[in-house]
């Protein structure tokens, strides 16, 4: 009884430490004057770079891949390089809560996605969760949308790139079935940063001349959002469902909205208090439901291969 308390807790602070990490993201992004296909790209490489000490423990799951697994990869790198790509564009149209309330689609998307796909188990507590932390999601939001024809393009490009987000979440529930969690970010993040490459190269983006300013939003962007955020969200997801996972989503635009008061200056009302509270309640009753085994199974049956994998997050 013990163990499986103990192991329900540790998952739920790492959830919480995973949410705080990526609603960083949209701040550091508004730091930054650089291109946001520049900004991915490194702060992708970066985290590639910050993962290499562990390179030789996975060296031969590295290569040992069949064809099929390859293929996934390369899908879920290309559906993360695109989500970064149009999410991050999105910011620089409208604001972080308008552009963050968008992504709260994402857990809808992904929830009856690992229904048809996976079979997923969707119980009544969980809608009630998805709902709380929708209705709040949207009453964050609500009074932040602008009519004006930027700001439109701006929400449209969020939607895009949630709808990409979800695609790789939906992929990478299954590859890490078979696949380590270093493994499988290691590949994912550098395939999404060589395909953000190519579009810089194309666009003839600049590579360097960047400001050293710049380089260290690079490397927050890389150690805050990426590592304690989707790394670690993508590790859990070998544990919890995909769908539970997704609903930390739901949770970015409320530190987000936060941050973007403390440190944009951004106006965060009364309202918005509230449906952060709203929104925190919903993820809990979620993520308390939506776990894909039972407690006791993890943490007697996989609890040895979770610190292995636990020592890249």
């Amino acid at each position: 009884m013990y163990s499986r308390v103990k192991s329900s807790v540790s998952y739920e602070v790492l959830y919480i430490i995973g949410i705080i990490a990526i609603s960083f993201s949209s701040i550091f992004v508004r730091w930054s004057t650089a291109e946001v296909s520049i900004i991915a790209m490194y702060r992708l490489y970066l985290t590639n770079l910050l993962m290499l000490p562990l390179l030789w423990k996975y060296r031969k799951e590295m290569l040992q891949l069949a064809s099929k697994q390859w293929l996934l990869l390369i899908s879920s790198g290309l559906m993360l390089g695109l989500h970064f790509l149009l999410w991050m564009g999105s910011l620089q149209l409208t604001t972080v809560a308008s552009s963050t309330v968008i992504l709260t689609l994402e857990p809808i998307i992904v929830m009856f996605g690992s229904f048809l796909l996976f079979g997923a188990r969707i119980n009544r507590a969980m809608l009630i969760g998805l709902g709380l932390a929708l209705i709040g999601s949207i009453a964050i939001g609500i009074g932040d949308f602008q009519l004006s024809e930027e700001a439109i393009r701006g929400d449209i490009l969020s939607l895009l790139g949630t709808v990409a987000v979800a695609a790789h979440m939906l992929i990478g529930k299954h590859l890490l079935k078979n696949l380590s969690a270093y493994v499988y970010n290691f590949w994912v993040f550098a395939i999404a940063a060589t395909f953000l490459g190519g579009y810089n190269l194309v666009r003839h983006i600049p590579f360097t001349g960047y400001a050293p300013r710049e380089w260290g939003i690079f490397l927050l962007l890389a150690v805050v959002p990426t590592l304690f955020g989707h790394y670690l969200f993508n590790w859990l997801m070998k544990y919890i469902s995909a769908a539970a996972v997704s609903m930390a989503v739901l949770g970015e635009p409320v530190f987000a909205s936060l941050l973007a008061w403390l440190l944009l200056k951004e106006a965060l009302s009364s309202v918005q208090l509230w449906a952060g509270a709203i929104i925190l309640c919903g993820v809990a009753i979620f993520i308390r439901y939506g776990k894909d085994a039972p407690s006791d199974q993890v943490s007697h049956g996989q609890i040895g291969r979770s610190t292995s994998d636990s020592e890249g997050a």
